[in-house]
């Protein structure tokens, strides 16, 4: 179990405000990590940076919009500041438009591709630079089975979240290969549903949508709170120090059926 073990990590999380990426921020903090939360909603990362600390971790907030340049540079410096490195990048903030082709705005498509795409980018942009000066680093960025399904009923289309998630896996796969050799992992998980504030008003208020999404699952339900957890732990670990480039779904099977 020591292989799990971020005793003396420094794990910088995105969107983690609430959800998965708070949920996450916690995982890492009760495997020995010490934590920057990165959202918009200081005022959200505050509560949970003090339920962090309250278990002896530390944990710092910074706002930050993951798709503006100066935003992220000006985060990540802090971070540096603050913890004096960063071994962990979880690239986690997201949104997601409902609408196809033809109905989206193109600004809804900017800001999908502006957050979900270039987000990640950004992060890594300004973090990858430390990592390869320590020959350490583990980027585990979130994408979603919707980089390789779809939501077909018409109310649920979300045609610029597919295409964004799409290019978050291919991205991964680009800079695992070329960052191998300076010790960083790069791997991405693909969540399938979860209760997120993304799906609460949404999805999960899609009777019909939940229903078929049951029948269809061969575990017959949702994902359950923290259960993405575990693959990311493995993923941000030494654990996982063979792997890298992968894209790994956890949706109770629906992605092989």
């Amino acid at each position: 179990m020591d292989l799990f073990d971020l005793t003396g990590k420094v794990a910088v999380i995105t969107g983690a405000s609430s959800g998965l990426g708070a949920d996450a921020a916690r995982a890492y903090a009760a495997q020995g990590a010490d934590v920057a939360l990165l959202a918009r909603r200081k005022e959200k990362l505050d509560n949970i940076v003090k339920e962090i600390e309250s278990t002896g971790r530390k944990a710092i907030a910074v706002q930050c919009d993951v798709s503006n340049e100066e935003n992220v540079k000006q985060a990540v410096e802090k971070v540096l500041s603050h913890y004096g490195k960063i071994d962990i990048l979880l690239n986690n903030a997201g949104v997601a438009f409902a609408g196809s082709v033809e109905n989206m705005t193109v600004e809804q498509w900017d800001t999908a591709m502006n957050v979900n795409v270039k987000g990640v980018f950004l992060m890594s942009k300004y973090i990858v630079p430390h990592m390869k000066e320590h020959k350490y680093g583990k980027i585990v960025n979130v994408a979603s089975v919707n980089a390789i399904i779809a939501d077909k009923p018409e109310p649920l289309v979300r045609h610029a979240y597919n295409a964004s998630k799409s290019a978050v896996v291919g991205l991964t796969i680009g800079m695992a290969t070329s960052l191998a050799q300076y010790g960083i992992t790069v791997n991405a998980v693909g969540p399938g549903l979860f209760k997120s504030e993304m799906t609460e008003d949404t999805l999960f208020k899609e009777e019909s949508f939940l229903k078929m999404y049951n029948a269809l699952c061969p575990a017959s339900r949702p994902g359950n709170k923290g259960e993405l957890n575990g693959p990311i732990l493995f993923l941000s670990s030494d654990a996982s120090s063979y792997t890298t480039g992968q894209f790994i779904t956890v949706d109770g099977g629906m992605t092989r059926v």
